[in-house]
């Protein structure tokens, strides 16, 4: 009868992490920055079904990157969570740090607030700018350069489009994934930015934004739990994430 070999827990965590570095690490990146109006979520993405970025519940938001079906699953239960708050309690009950919490405990054991969850449970309340998977580090020090807060959405955008060039050729509208968390919404303060809206902000002149959604899109549900297969967006044992909420309005 063969003897199983021993691993220590340490190096077996440290295996674990490192796997999930290098996974990570394999993926595109996604930024989260804040800017003047609010914070902004840009991803290397070009894919229109499996996002990064999705809304999780009024002013909170849900960004990712490692194995599409892990993070997927972190979302649904994410809206879920909040839907289920927010129904039993109150709207204003259903806060970024509560749900990041929850998702602290399943992965491990105001406006401007960004909270960072990593591959073992780790939560960070991060400030200014966070760049997950792909060559982050790189990715970060060009953005560090020249990044300041209060700076207009068409700067932010532009100098997350610039970083995420660098090494990987030009990048174009057709392949990012672009979204806001809009501090002057009321109360769904979540919106894509895509389209003409996203090519003007690209390639307009400086200065220009994005036009307000029309009424349609204001009265756009909540993205539930997506019916998509699996697939895509990166690798990884367990994904980065990181959303990002603000205090809630009463209605």
């Amino acid at each position: 009868m063969s003897m199983p070999f021993y691993v220590s827990p340490e190096q077996l965590m440290k295996d674990r992490a490192d796997y999930a570095r290098k996974g990570i690490a394999r993926g595109r990146s996604v930024i989260t920055m804040p800017y003047d109006g609010g914070i902004a979520f840009i991803a290397e993405n070009p894919s229109n079904a499996l996002h990064k970025v999705s809304e999780i519940y009024d002013r909170i938001a849900f960004a990712a990157v490692g194995k599409y079906n892990e993070f997927e699953n972190l979302r649904v239960a994410g809206v879920r969570y909040a839907d289920l708050r927010g129904y039993s309690y109150d709207r204003t009950d259903v806060t970024a740090r509560g749900l990041a919490n929850a998702y602290a405990q399943t992965l491990g054991t105001v406006f401007t607030q960004i909270y960072r969850l990593t591959y073992d449970g780790s939560v960070t309340d991060e400030s200014g700018f966070v760049v997950m998977g792909g060559a982050a580090d790189k990715v970060a020090q060009a953005i560090g350069d020249t990044f300041s807060t209060g700076l207009p959405l068409q700067h932010v955008l532009r100098l997350a489009v610039s970083a995420l060039s660098e090494g990987n050729g030009e990048l174009t509208a057709d392949s990012l994934e672009v979204a806001v968390l809009e501090r002057a919404r009321r109360r769904r303060a979540f919106r894509r930015v895509a389209g003409t809206q996203l090519t003007g902000l690209l390639d307009g002149p400086a200065g220009g934004e994005a036009p307000a959604p029309d009424a349609a899109d204001e009265a756009a549900p909540p993205e539930g739990p997506s019916q998509e297969q699996p697939g895509g967006g990166g690798s990884g044992t367990h994904d980065g994430t990181g959303h990002s909420g603000l205090p809630n309005d009463r209605p």
